[in-house]
């Protein structure tokens, strides 16, 4: 697909671009409002499509659970093997759209292989995320970032305290989550693992803060995330952090995300999800086999 395409649709879901403007580029950039049309289920994320573990799924028990935060309830979606082990717990934060069924499904992936994980709907904040992506897409800007930053700190000391969590907790986001993991980890000395895909970096003075090993996953065509790669590795080298970077060739932002067609890269997804779970299972310590 044409790179400006793409770039158009990235403009599009991180705002200031509004549907009507983006569908008016878009079919000038495809040739016709036919052609854009087809275009477009290529670039929406189809969420009907991409469950790899079904949410029935029998091994695990998956259920919705809230916690008290300093800015009110935040509700997630909790999944692990079923057993009463003690495991590793993982915080999987959303993209710009909220807790959506991809972001579900990332946290089963995340259970089956052990780990007690807990997605969480920052869109708590401001009422919840809506069924809607559009509508979930433009909440999200209302939600107070730094609120949210407060109520991360707060998952990570509630999954601390799970009853079945070993005490051990990691964190990974994507997108608008990666660079919310970014920040966490310079926000909660609690954290100790934390997996940033194509996540916006923080300034070199809060690096010190960081205390959580870091593995840091960016696609090749990515501008605007990838123009701070390079300040925020020379800050964590200079304050002698633990991290690790990836960069993926001939990847687009979003490659993780395999509800979206156009921007999808089984390859790299593959690659980069090896290397979370290793990475996890490293720093937070090996999960029990399920009962």
């Amino acid at each position: 697909m044409d790179q400006r395409i793409i770039n158009l649709y990235d403009r599009f879901t991180h705002g200031g671009m509004s549907r009507r403007t983006f569908l008016e580029r878009l079919t000038q950039l495809a040739g016709s409002s036919a052609a854009a049309t087809a275009l477009l289920p290529l670039l929406q994320n189809d969420y009907a499509k991409a469950a790899i573990v079904p949410a029935n799924e029998p091994r695990l028990v998956s259920e919705r659970v809230s916690f008290e935060s300093p800015k009110g309830k935040i509700n997630g979606y909790l999944t692990r093997l079923k057993g009463n082990a003690k495991r590793p717990a993982v915080l999987v934060i959303h993209e710009n759209r909220g807790l959506n069924p991809h972001l579900e499904d990332i946290a089963r992936r995340l259970a089956l292989s052990g780990f007690l994980a807990y997605a969480i709907d920052l869109l708590s904040l401001v009422g919840g995320t809506p069924a809607n992506e559009d509508e979930a897409r433009e909440l999200h800007p209302k939600m107070n970032q730094d609120d949210a930053l407060v109520a991360l700190v707060a998952a990570v000391n509630f999954l601390k305290k799970y009853p079945e969590s070993t005490g051990k907790v990691g964190a990974v986001g994507f997108c608008f989550g990666g660079m919310m993991v970014n920040r966490l980890a310079a926000a909660s000395p609690e954290l100790d693992a934390a997996v940033a895909y194509y996540g916006r970096q923080v300034p070199a003075a809060q690096v010190p803060n960081i205390k959580a090993s870091l593995l840091l996953h960016y696609a090749e065509n990515d501008a605007g995330v990838n123009a701070g790669i390079a300040d925020y590795e020379a800050a964590l080298k200079a304050n002698n952090k633990s991290y690790v970077i990836y960069q993926y060739p001939g990847t687009q932002h979003a490659f993780n995300n395999d509800t979206g067609a156009a921007r999808y890269n089984k390859a790299a997804a593959d690659l980069a999800w090896q290397r979370t779970i290793a990475f996890f299972t490293e720093k937070l310590g090996t999960p029990p086999k399920g009962a």
